[in-house]
C-alpha cells in the first residue's frame, strides 16, 4: 500500500471516532454561527512579489523529524515578522506529528490567515478546522472523487473559508478546476513515492484558467526556485521543509523573498 492510501485509511478511522463527539457538541452549528474568517485568498491575490504560505510542521513520513526544537507559536511569530502572507499548520498526528491544538494556539497568537493542512475526507474535519480558527482548508484531489471534492469545496466556501485544492496527477487537474475552487495547489512531490520536482508546477500552468491562483507546493528551497516559478507566472508558493530545517525559519523566509 502506498503512503497516501495508508493515510486515507487512517483518516477514515479518525473521522469515525470524531463523529459522535462532533454531533454531541454540535460542531456544525457552532461552525456555521462563527463570522467569516480572515481572507486567505485575498492575501494571495495581492499584486507585487511572490506570495508565501509558510508552513509549520514538525515531521514528515519521508524525512522524519524536521525540527527537534519545535515551538509552533514561536515559529508563527517569526514567519509573521518576516513577511509571510499566510500560514499552513499540519494537524495530522500519526504521520506528521501535528495537532489541531497547534492551529488553535497559532490562531490565538498571530493575525495571518491560517490553512488547516491535513488529509480531509469528511465535513466533520472542516467544521473542526473552522472552530480551531482556520481561514482555509486543504483538499487533496488524490484522496477524493469528483463528487466528494465538489461537495467539500462548497461546504468550505459556505462557512466563509477558502478551499485550497491540491493535485499531483495531471489527470486530476480538470476535476479540480471544475470543483469551484479559486486556489489550485500543484504538489511537486508525488505523495506515493515522494519524488519531487519543482518543474511539475510549470508543466501544468498552461492548462489552468487565468482567474485561479496557482500555489506551487513542495521542493522549493532557494531564491532561484522562487524566481523560476515567478517568471513562469506562479502567484504563490507553499514552503515548509526548507524553513523547518533552517536555524531561523523567518530568516530563511526573508531569504527566499529576496
Amino acid at each position: 500500500m502506498n503512503i497516501l492510501a495508508e493515510i486515507v485509511e487512517q483518516k477514515k478511522r479518525e473521522v469515525a471516532i470524531a463523529l459522535p463527539r462532533a454531533e454531541a457538541e454540535n460542531w456544525r452549528g457552532k461552525a456555521e454561527s462563527l463570522p467569516k474568517a480572515a481572507d486567505f485568498e485575498a492575501a494571495l491575490r495581492r499584486p507585487g512579489r511572490m506570495r508565501v504560505i509558510a508552513e509549520i510542521k514538525k515531521a514528515s513520513p519521508s524525512a522524519g523529524i524536521l525540527r527537534e526544537n519545535f515551538d509552533p507559536v514561536e515559529i508563527a511569530k517569526s514567519y509573521s515578522e518576516h513577511g509571510a502572507d499566510c500560514l499552513s499548520i499540519l494537524t495530522d498526528v500519526p504521520f506528521f506529528q501535528g495537532s489541531i491544538d497547534y492551529l488553535k494556539a497559532v490562531h490565538r497568537t498571530v493575525d495571518l490567515p491560517l490553512l488547516r493542512k491535513d488529509f480531509v475526507i469528511d465535513p466533520v474535519q472542516i467544521y473542526e478546522a473552522k472552530l480551531a480558527g482556520a481561514s482555509a482548508v486543504l483538499l487533496i484531489a488524490e484522496c477524493l472523487n469528483t463528487s466528494e471534492m465538489q461537495d467539500l469545496v462548497g461546504l468550505i466556501h459556505s462557512l466563509g473559508m477558502t478551499a485550497l485544492v491540491e493535485l499531483f496527477d495531471p489527470e486530476n487537474l480538470k476535476p479540480v478546476i471544475e470543483s469551484g475552487t479559486h486556489l489550485i495547489g500543484i504538489n511537486n512531490r508525488d505523495l506515493r513515492t515522494f519524488h519531487t520536482d519543482v518543474r511539475h508546477t510549470i508543466d501544468l500552468l498552461a492548462d489552468i484558467p487565468n482567474d485561479r491562483v496557482v500555489v506551487s507546493e513542495s521542493g522549493i528551497k532557494t531564491r532561484a526556485d522562487v524566481e523560476k516559478l515567478s517568471e513562469a507566472g506562479v502567484q504563490a508558493i507553499l514552503v515548509g521543509e526548507a524553513f523547518m530545517r533552517a536555524p531561523d525559519p523567518g530568516a530563511k523566509l526573508a531569504e527566499l523573498l529576496g
